[in-house]
């Protein structure tokens, strides 16, 4: 048995709408989760809008983990898009979830969903936080978190805590979009020296130093002013760790030119182009540079154990709890009806927006 939804996708690139689509009944071990609010992913999400995600212009291997021309790339329709739902459990079929509970979930932007806490992460909501911020909880939150234990197992090994990759060292994020404002106030959070935020938008350097943090235009002198700031010894100088956050090559290179010698780039970005802006043959050789992707399907190698998506949501809780007004204050820039959606979405893809939001949220 199944039952009508309505869930956010794309009938073709370019025109995102509001599909009818079925989602299963609740079976032993399930429950029914009726959304109440969904984030909107402007990056990702714009992607496979207009067409220019990778796996909509290659062919993915999957036993291969690898883009090449030996199939078709993947097909529209795209039935749902997005990952940072909250919702209300309205029937339960499981002990582990209780009628009337606020979990968070990534499902996409649907009216409901099927929740098997045996096969996806399912996050309790605390009464205690606003409930539209639990959009960070199951996979937004994560994946800066990741972030952070990439720099720490980078920085001290696979049995590192999450603060062994920012504590008492300089930290340059790059980028400050939801993810760089999120990691920064997390480096901040868990012990850094110092934390500098390079972002090219004037507006959004504005946000980012209103959260406290201390920021640069990220331009062709931003490498320059990180390295003056922290100088370490004769040869020395630049940020110990840079968390790179915008799908741009041109921060990447910022990054890697701001680093001290023998650091670590933990790249969180999601890129759409080539990277001609980044230069191989320069600090990244000359310094003994590394670069590493933080990508949200694996936390670093040996730590799995250890750091479950629920581990990673427990620190996202961490910084909501302390610091959530501030949050929902500066990030959370536009809240609106889930069926304008679409029109939200096309509006970002074709570039039509003035001031497009820093974080939109749609309500159910």
């Amino acid at each position: 048995m199944s039952r009508a939804v309505r869930s956010i996708g794309v009938v073709a690139p370019g025109e995102p709408a509001v599909l009818d689509v079925e989602e299963p009944d609740p079976a032993p071990g399930q429950a029914w989760v009726q959304t109440e609010w969904s984030g909107v992913s402007a990056g990702t999400e714009v992607a496979i809008v207009r067409g220019t995600d990778p796996h909509h212009l290659l062919h993915w291997d999957p036993d291969l983990r690898s883009f090449d021309d030996a199939g078709p790339p993947a097909a529209y329709p795209v039935t749902g898009l997005g990952y940072m739902e909250v919702g209300r459990v309205t029937e339960s079929r499981t002990p582990s979830l209780t009628e009337g509970q606020l979990v968070a979930m990534a499902y996409g932007h649907r009216t409901g969903t099927c929740a098997d806490p045996s096969a996806r992460p399912v996050i309790p909501v605390p009464d205690d936080l606003d409930p539209l911020l639990g959009v960070y909880l199951a996979q937004m939150g994560p994946i800066c978190v990741n972030g952070l234990l990439h720099a720490a197992a980078d920085a001290a090994g696979p049995g590192a805590g999450v603060d062994a990759g920012v504590r008492d060292r300089h930290v340059l994020v790059t980028g400050a979009g939801v993810i760089g404002l999120l990691t920064a106030m997390l480096a901040v959070q868990h012990g850094a020296a110092d934390v500098v935020v390079a972002e090219p938008s004037a507006e959004r350097r504005a946000v980012a130093e209103a959260l406290g943090l201390a920021t640069l235009a990220d331009d062709a002198s931003a490498w320059r002013a990180v390295k003056e700031r922290w100088r370490h010894g004769p040869g020395d100088a630049g940020a110990d760790v840079v968390l790179q956050c915008r799908g741009h090559d041109a921060a990447l290179a910022t990054g890697l030119k701001a680093l001290r010698p023998q650091g670590t780039v933990v790249d969180l970005g999601f890129y759409q182009a080539g990277a001609e802006a980044v230069r191989l043959g320069e600090e990244f050789h000359h310094n003994g540079l590394a670069v590493v992707c933080a990508q949200i399907s694996r936390v670093p190698r040996g730590m799995a154990g250890a750091w479950p998506r629920t581990a990673l949501a427990q620190v996202t809780l961490d910084l909501l709890r302390e610091r959530g007004p501030e949050i929902r204050s500066h990030l959370v820039t536009d809240v609106l009806p889930f069926e304008e959606g679409p029109r939200l979405l096309a509006d970002l893809a074709g570039r039509r927006l003035a001031a497009p939001p820093l974080q939109a949220v749609l309500r159910f």
